[in-house]
């Protein structure tokens, strides 16, 4: 059960992987404590530039000789008219005066054409370095990526909300397929199906993916303990991707509001919103997302909104306000606590042989 296709392809002592949290939350301290304590330590690397990306690697290099990983996100066509985000700016102006923030007309707006140029930087920084596991949220690389990325001897990994997709992920010639259920926090993986249609909870969704692929199958969605590893492995998952276990940790780079705000939510305090980045999202309900809810379905996409809301979610973060930060968290915040990265791996471990 903690030895098979996943432990070995990836050369890990346990079936654990860490969620690549973008956004700062995977620091090198974070990403080699779980690859040290033998799971599979994740950089979140969307967000990253290509320098940043090969500056983290180099830190991760020094502190580990254990396999590591690294995610980036698949770059999908969007278009923002001057109307959409003339708009949102007026939506977001009352926030921005209450945080003290001046207008701003001269906001970064992303350009699909400088995405997907900064995209294959980073694929580039991820080859050079050779680091050993590569995954993708948000679609499915050209065949020619995940072509080169294996030619260097790198594990690449999809995400998947739905059969269909997983499908396709076998399909481009990934290694393994990371299944997110709907309980999952932070941003939805789906690329085929829309938001609604891709919401299916994770115990539903695992044994429909195993039973129509034959690559490995990594769950991910709400599992922070033993039991949700176990339930896993039952219904035919090799293995688990956790992110909010890993977020509460003590080596997290979360800011540690968020980190509070997750120990004292309940399970019912999450929702899903696109008010933040553009791109559905689960997180712990406040402020900014009550007053953002009625505009939501007339946000410009992710990546333009993310933009948008960038200076208002440092300023939120600086001023330790929790009213107007970005608060990821799955679905079962109850089970969250405040541990070390090593405490974690080990109670689930301790707690999957004594089920064993």
């Amino acid at each position: 059960m903690l030895n098979n296709e996943i432990t070995e392809l990836l050369q890990i002592q346990y079936p654990i992987i860490q969620a690549p949290m973008a956004g700062g939350v995977t620091t090198s301290k974070l990403v080699t404590e779980v690859s040290n304590t033998g799971g599979l330590g994740m950089i979140g690397a969307g967000y990253m530039t290509p320098e940043q990306i090969l500056e983290q690697i180099r830190e991760i290099k020094e502190l580990t000789s254990n396999t590591f990983g690294i995610n980036l996100f698949v770059p999908n066509e969007f278009v923002g008219t001057e109307n959409e985000i003339e708009q949102a700016n007026q939506f977001l102006k009352p926030i921005r005066e209450q945080l003290h923030l001046q207008d701003k007309d001269d906001l970064e707006i992303p350009e699909f054409n400088i995405v997907v140029e900064t995209f294959h930087e980073q694929i580039e920084a991820v080859m050079e370095n050779h680091v050993p596991v590569c995954s993708f949220t948000f679609g499915i690389p050209s065949r020619k990526i995940i072509d080169d990325l294996k030619q260097c001897g790198i594990i690449v990994i999809g995400t998947a909300t739905t059969v269909r997709e997983a499908i396709e992920i076998e399909k481009s010639g990934m290694d393994i397929v990371v299944v997110q259920g709907s309980e999952a926090g932070g941003h939805r993986g789906n690329f085929i199906e829309d938001n609604q249609e891709s919401l299916i909870g994770l115990m539903s969704l695992i044994p429909q993916v195993v039973d129509k692929v034959s690559i490995p199958v990594v769950a991910a969605g709400g599992i922070m303990d033993g039991r949700g590893f176990m339930a896993s492995i039952c219904l035919g998952a090799k293995g688990v991707q956790m992110g909010t276990a890993f977020l509460t940790c003590v080596e997290s780079g979360a800011n540690e509001i968020h980190k509070e705000e997750i120990l004292h939510t309940y399970e019912d305090q999450t929702v899903l919103t696109r008010s933040f980045s553009g791109k559905w999202a689960r997180g712990v309900k406040n402020k900014f997302i009550s007053e953002m809810q009625q505009s939501e379905a007339y946000l410009p996409n992710f990546p333009i909104q993310n933009s948008l809301t960038k200076g208002i979610r440092k300023a939120s973060s600086l001023q330790k306000n929790r009213d107007f930060m970005s608060l990821w968290s799955g679905q079962s915040p109850r089970l969250a606590r405040n541990q070390t990265v090593k405490s974690l791996i080990t109670n689930i471990i301790e707690e999957a042989n004594i089920t064993n």
